[in-house]
C-alpha cells in the first residue's frame, strides 16, 4: 500500500484531519525525527498545541500544526540578557502568550512578524504591540473577526484540517501595531540586537528576515522553505515584478550581511541550514529571471476552489535543497494582495 504523509507521532494536542496537499518527501521524513525523536522536545500545560524545542542555548523553536492544512510552522523565540524577542505568532491556538512567559520567566518580549498570512500573524491579538515592516501594516490591520471562520465546516461548524477546541482560538482584541524601516534593530539588552531586512517576496512589499549576529542565525520567514519556496512573481516590465525584486535583495543580503550569516532558520519544516543555500538560491533565482517562460523544470496547476481559474506556477529545482515555485502574470494581477482579500470576503 502506497505510503504518503503518515502520522506523525508529535506532541501536540491537536490533530491533523486533512493535509491541503502532500509535501516533500525529504521535509516529511526530517519533521518525523525532529518531532518524535528530539531529545529536548516537550509542550507545556499552558499551552499544550505548541511543541517546544531548543535549538540554541538561547533559541526556541515553537512548532504549530497549520490549522488549515497547509504546511506545520515554526515561531521563533530568542531570548536576549534583558529582553525576549518573538517571531509570528501563529494562529493563536492556545494561550502563546502564558507560553511565552513560561520559558523566558516573565522576561519582557518583543513581538515581530516575518509577514501578514494566517499562519504566521493570526495569533498577534495575544499580544498587546506587534512590529513589523512599516508596509506590513495595513494588512495588519485588515484582520477582523471572521478571519478563523473558513477552519470549520459552514454546516455543521466542525473542524475541516485539524482537531482542537474552538474556544482555544483568540478572540480578536485591539493591539498596537508598529511599523519599522528597513534596517531596524532591536536591542535584547548588553546591546545583542536583532535587525529586520526587508525583503518582499513572499508575503509582498512588507515581508522580512531578521538576523541575529550573536548567534549567526538569519531568520527567514517563508521566502526559503525546504517543501516549495514561493517567493514572487514575474511581470512587466521585469524590474519591477515581486520576484525581481527579491532576487536583487538576495544578492545584498550576501554582499552585505554573508559574513554575519552561517546558518537559516526558516519559518516551516526543515530548519537549521546552512549558508550555502542563499547561495544556490540566489544562483537559481538569477537563471530563471534570464528567460522566466522557458527556464522551469515543471509546472504546478492548482485551484483554491470549484469555481475559481486554475493557477499555474513554474517550478525551478534549487540544486540540494527545494524548488521556487514562481507564476508570470500581468503587473494588475501582481498588486491584488490575496491576504487582505481574503480577510475582507
Amino acid at each position: 500500500m502506497r505510503k504518503e504523509m503518515t502520522d506523525i507521532n508529535g506532541l501536540s494536542k491537536a490533530k491533523r484531519l486533512l493535509w491541503f496537499g502532500p509535501q516533500n518527501t525529504i521535509s516529511w521524513a526530517y519533521m518525523k525525527a525532529v518531532r518524535e525523536h528530539f531529545d529536548n522536545r516537550k509542550v507545556y500545560d499552558c499551552n499544550p498545541y505548541i511543541e517546544v524545542y531548543q535549538f540554541r542555548d538561547n533559541v526556541y523553536g515553537l512548532y504549530g500544526q497549520n490549522c488549515d492544512g497547509a504546511g506545520d510552522f515554526w515561531m521563533w523565540l530568542t531570548i536576549g540578557p534583558k529582553k525576549a524577542f518573538l517571531l509570528d505568532t501563529g494562529y493563536g491556538l492556545g494561550d502563546t502568550k502564558a507560553l511565552i512567559d513560561e520559558i523566558t520567566g516573565g522576561m519582557e518580549v518583543i513581538v515581530a512578524n516575518s509577514h501578514d498570512h494566517y499562519d504566521h500573524a493570526f495569533g498577534n491579538c495575544r499580544f498587546d504591540k506587534v512590529y513589523c515592516h512599516e508596509a506590513l501594516v495595513p494588512l495588519l490591520k485588515a484582520q477582523n473577526e471572521h478571519m478563523w471562520d473558513y477552519l470549520f465546516n459552514k454546516e455543521t461548524g466542525e473542524n475541516i484540517w485539524l482537531q482542537f477546541d474552538k474556544e482555544d482560538l483568540p478572540t480578536l482584541r485591539p493591539y498596537e501595531i508598529v511599523g519599522v524601516p528597513d534596517g531596524y534593530k532591536w536591542d535584547l539588552g548588553d546591546g545583542y540586537e536583532i535587525e529586520l531586512l526587508n525583503s518582499g517576496g513572499h508575503g509582498g512589499p512588507g515581508a522580512a528576515m531578521y538576523l541575529d549576529k550573536q548567534n549567526k542565525i538569519l531568520f527567514s520567514g517563508d521566502n526559503i522553505c525546504s517543501d516549495i519556496s514561493g517567493c514572487g512573481a514575474v511581470s512587466q516590465p521585469l524590474e519591477e515584478s515581486s520576484l525581481y525584486k527579491y532576487t536583487q535583495f538576495m544578492h545584498r543580503l550576501i554582499d552585505e550581511h554573508i559574513d554575519d550569516i552561517d546558518w537559516v532558520f526558516p519559518n516551516h519544516l526543515m530548519t537549521d541550514l546552512e549558508n550555502r543555500v542563499l547561495y544556490d538560491m540566489t544562483d537559481t533565482l538569477d537563471y530563471i529571471l534570464e528567460d522566466p517562460e522557458h527556464n522551469y523544470d515543471y509546472k504546478i496547476e492548482s485551484k483554491s476552489g470549484n469555481n475559481s481559474p486554475v493557477r499555474v506556477r513554474y517550478a525551478k529545482y534549487i540544486p540540494g535543497f527545494s524548488i521556487i515555485a514562481y507564476q508570470i502574470q500581468d503587473k494588475a494581477q501582481e498588486t491584488v494582495p490575496a491576504a487582505i482579500s481574503a480577510l475582507t470576503k
